[in-house]
């Protein structure tokens, strides 16, 4: 019966599954934004009292906004208070007992390959797409972590393919570069894009369901920059599937529009990539860290 906590910017999640996977505890409560020491409390109360129901201590699994560099430290998390932080070490001390880190875009992918939308595929590429854009590989239900733990992380690449009007516009990313995938192909991005050639100020999801000249122009705009970004994945991965999740994985056009896209910008596969909604919205990162959980 493992426990998972999804550790995020606005809320800490934990849920413990049985073996076939099905919920027998969920929690939720608001992250304490900016403060180290009130969110490793947070994180300890929630897994004691999952455990509390469970019965018993094993160990945790927790996905994060970042990944764990060099000497155990998080580095790259948009939840910007744990970068430079031994988490790891902090919260085993915490909590008595082994925890396990990953990446949330990992969680995501291994949760959705292990008994979500990817099951039983050889390769899984996850996308999340919502406030920002991150990605994970899974390889016969394995999550696929790299050499420094970013394997996947595709949304700080160049988009691939920008016109020169692409070019002088480029956005600058929080990462300090511009024109990363993120910058265009995320909701912030899609909204940016719309004011910028003439739109009212409108949320990304209001946008997409707009009958308004200038956002269906919007969109059209998104969807190509989604399928170009996706078919530099698809040529170097040739994925069995590809799983969408975050908030922008809830735009019903993307399943019919973005296959015969990537097919079009792709290496000529033979046919178009399965592109899939997940299956646990924004479950699947807190049940990945479950599945992660040291059994």
């Amino acid at each position: 019966m493992p426990v998972g906590i999804d550790l995020g910017g606005t809320k800490i999640e934990a849920v413990a599954l049985d073996t076939a996977g099905a919920e027998i505890f969920r929690e939720r409560t608001p992250t304490p934004r900016h403060d180290y020491p009130g969110t490793i409390a947070a994180v300890a109360d929630l897994a004691a009292r999952a455990e509390a129901r469970l019965g018993r201590q094993k160990g945790v699994g927790v996905a994060i906004p970042g990944t764990v560099g060099r000497g155990g430290l998080i580095k790259n998390a948009n939840s910007t208070w744990l970068n430079g932080r031994p988490l790891q070490a902090d919260l085993a001390a915490a909590l008595g007992r082994e925890v396990t880190l990953a990446n949330d875009a990992n969680c995501f992918v291994l949760s959705e390959a292990t008994d979500g939308a990817g099951v039983g595929a050889g390769i899984v590429f996850g996308v999340i797409a919502g406030t920002g854009v991150g990605g994970g590989v899974a390889v016969q239900g394995k999550v696929l972590q790299g050499a420094h733990g970013i394997a996947g992380e595709w949304g700080h690449n160049f988009l691939p393919g920008m016109s020169a009007a692409e070019l002088d516009e480029a956005p600058q990313c929080f990462c300090g570069k511009r024109g990363c995938i993120e910058s265009w192909v995320s909701g912030p991005g899609l909204a940016a894009d719309h004011a910028r050639h003439g739109g009212q100020q409108l949320a990304a999801d209001a946008i997409a369901i707009s009958d308004d000249a200038q956002a269906r122009a919007a969109m059209a705009r998104f969807t190509d920059r989604f399928a170009r970004a996706l078919a530099s994945v698809v040529n170097i991965l040739d994925p069995d599937i590809i799983v969408l999740g975050g908030g922008l994985s809830n735009i019903p056009s993307l399943y019919r529009d973005l296959p015969k896209l990537v097919e079009g910008h792709a290496f000529k596969p033979e046919t178009p990539p399965k592109i899939l909604q997940n299956r646990y919205g924004d479950s699947s990162g807190v049940r990945g860290a479950a599945w992660l959980a040291p059994k």
